[in-house]
């Protein structure tokens, strides 16, 4: 069911009284952030928006429901508390017409100020988070836009906080704590940290790189330093693959809390904000995923499907190229690594086998299915898989246009290709100019079988055939191990199954999706369960093992006989004798090509 929209444009005031029954026009928004000690003890941001109307009428304004990059619904609305709306210092009526969009009853003409407070208690990238001495927040969180309007208004924000505290944005600073940005789309992509933490800055390739870490002394030292040698290694490697840095200066955001468990970030257009345990300081993934959210900056930021250009921010944006976006980001990060020196090549043979592994664990899955699936955070485990899978067809598809142009062209014209002809243009890439830049830069159509067959379709990647092309062997191993038929997802802690395969010793048991599994014999489920059972249960096929579970909320025990299966495990290793073409396109992918650097 479609929603009526008002449609009045953002812009300066009109001559001559306007028509009784066309909305205000709306000029000079500005907002207004204050978070300090106070605010910090009931873990909420103030936010007020200002902004002048030319005559009475009603106003709508709405928050977004989602934040770019993170493809999911979040409803920011939910965490808006003590709304109000005043005009001239009096109150005026307000009331919701859906649950992210504002009815406010402008009285007359002249200034109108929203004010609310934004609760900040999720760890989370498209979220906003605060701590005694700290807070970050995403613009897609707090900042009103006026419902139906262009969204290509300039508008200012400033941010009221403790004296001793830090205010980082990657947003244009035009003063003490002000900031503003060309339109709504530059506003909203800018992340804010607010408080104590530390920030220092370095010149990489002639632009300003900054980093600001929380809490303050977590990457300190010489793991600081490590951290800075990395991004100089590795940031003129990606850049060279668009031959270009579209922006001023890049800010990288680091939060580090034991609370987190694992490791995650969100890309902006000239910043990137990284949520990670602890244990990543130092490591190679630290650097791995910080290479991955700035390779964002070109590679779906700017080259970037058109299901999501322009980015709209009250609906969901589903597209089929989110293994382009998103995979071929991740092989980029790989890259980045070894070329920049920060691994060497055999740990960029053990990260793809890595993803080989994932993507064998799987259901199959079409890469297109996926990437639109992914919004809807299906629970057969497929719900993030174009992120390994797209990465596994980029080496695949770099490879191919290599062999096919006798290492004349790669993956890198195709993306470079594709940016200035699409987003130099100001429009998004479609599937049909994907294949085709991938085709041209070939020089033949060898493509539309391997689209059809591993991009739309489902079948096992064809490494026996591909890598040779470029230095390597595939090698695949048959394992005669216990297998239970089952997927597992893991729901607030617990182990949940997806997918039964038909035919199955889990099957044959009654076993069905939704099921939560408990225990396998005296084996305890937790993500790990899959190899103690193969581990126990390796010499003892046929025997009668009770798997306790709970359906519906109801425990159940059921009784499954063990059976021994083959399984094919892929995996790779450099060819000791290459030939010549392909050692020259192996190096190309290691090292990149000379007249690219």
């Amino acid at each position: 069911m479609l929603r009526s929209r008002s449609a009045f444009a953002l812009m300066g005031f009109l001559a001559g009284a306007p028509a009784a029954s066309a909305p205000p026009v709306i000029s000079g928004l500005a907002y207004q952030l204050r978070f300090n000690r106070t605010t910090a003890a009931s873990r909420s941001v103030d936010v007020t928006t200002r902004f002048t109307v030319d005559h009475p009428g009603t106003v709508e304004l709405s928050l977004p429901i989602w934040t770019p990059g993170a493809y999911e619904v979040s409803n920011f609305a939910r965490d808006v508390v003590g709304f109000e709306a005043t005009q001239n210092g009096a109150a005026v009526r307000w009331d919701k017409r859906d649950f992210d969009t504002w009815r406010i009853q402008a009285t007359g003409p002249g200034p109108v100020a929203i004010h609310f407070r934004f609760v900040a208690d999720t760890l989370d990238n498209a979220m906003a988070w605060s701590k005694p001495d700290f807070v970050f927040l995403n613009g897609t969180n707090v900042f009103l836009y006026p419902e139906g309007s262009d969204l290509k208004f300039h508008a200012t924000v400033s941010v009221e906080t403790e004296a001793d505290w830090q205010v980082v944005s990657a947003a244009h600073q035009e003063g003490p704590n002000r900031f503003d940005a060309p339109s709504y789309h530059d506003l909203v992509d800018m992340p804010f940290y607010i408080g104590r933490f530390d920030v220092d800055s370095a010149m990489i390739g002639g632009v300003r790189h900054r980093v600001a870490s929380y809490p303050a002394g977590a990457l300190k030292g010489p793991a600081r330093d490590l951290f800075w040698s990395q991004l100089k290694a590795m940031v003129p490697v990606l850049t060279r693959v668009f031959a270009e840095t579209p922006w001023p200066d890049y800010t990288t955001f680091l939060i580090f809390d034991p609370a987190y468990g694992g490791g995650s970030a969100l890309e902006h257009q000239s910043s990137h904000l990284g949520i990670y345990s602890p244990e990543f300081i130092g490591t190679p993934i630290l650097a791995s995923i910080t290479a991955h959210e700035i390779f964002h900056a070109w590679n779906v930021k700017r080259l970037r499907p058109a299901d999501m250009v322009p980015y709209r921010y009250d609906q969901p944006q589903p597209t089929p190229l989110l293994w382009v976006s998103e995979g071929i980001t991740d092989y980029y990060a790989d890259l980045a690594l070894v070329r920049a020196g920060v691994v060497d090549s055999a740990v960029f043979l053990n990260l793809t086998q890595g993803k080989i592994e994932e993507v064998a664990a799987a259901p199959p899955v079409a890469l297109e299915d996926a990437s639109l699936s992914t919004w809807i955070h299906p629970v057969d485990g497929t719900a993030t898989i174009y992120y390994p899978k797209g990465s596994l067809a980029g080496f695949l598809l770099d490879i191919l246009i290599r062999d096919a142009s006798d290492d004349r062209a790669s993956l890198d014209d195709v993306l470079q290709s594709l940016y200035k002809s699409t987003y130099k243009a100001g429009r998004g890439f479609t599937t049909e100019e994907w294949w085709a830049a991938v085709t041209r830069l070939a020089g033949r159509d060898i493509f539309t079988d391997f689209a059809t067959r591993y991009i739309d379709g489902r079948e096992p990647f064809p490494w026996a055939r591909v890598a040779p092309l470029a230095g390597f062997r595939a090698i695949a191993d048959t394992i005669r191990e216990p297998r239970l038929g089952v997927g597992t997802t893991s729901v607030e802690q617990k182990e949940v199954v997806s997918t039964v395969t038909p035919g199955s010793s889990a099957a044959d048991a009654g076993i069905l999706p939704g099921d939560q599994l408990v225990s396998l014999g005296d084996i305890k489920v937790d993500p790990g369960f899959g190899s103690a059972f193969r581990i126990r249960y390796r010499d003892r096929a046929g025997e009668k093992v009770p798997v306790a579970l709970v359906r519906n909320g109801q425990p159940l025990t059921v009784a499954l006989t063990v059976r021994i299966e083959d399984r094919i495990e892929q995996r790779l290793e450099f060819d000791r004798r290459p030939s010549l073409k392909a050692t020259r396109i192996r190096a190309g992918i290691l090292h990149g090509r000379g007249e690219r650097q």
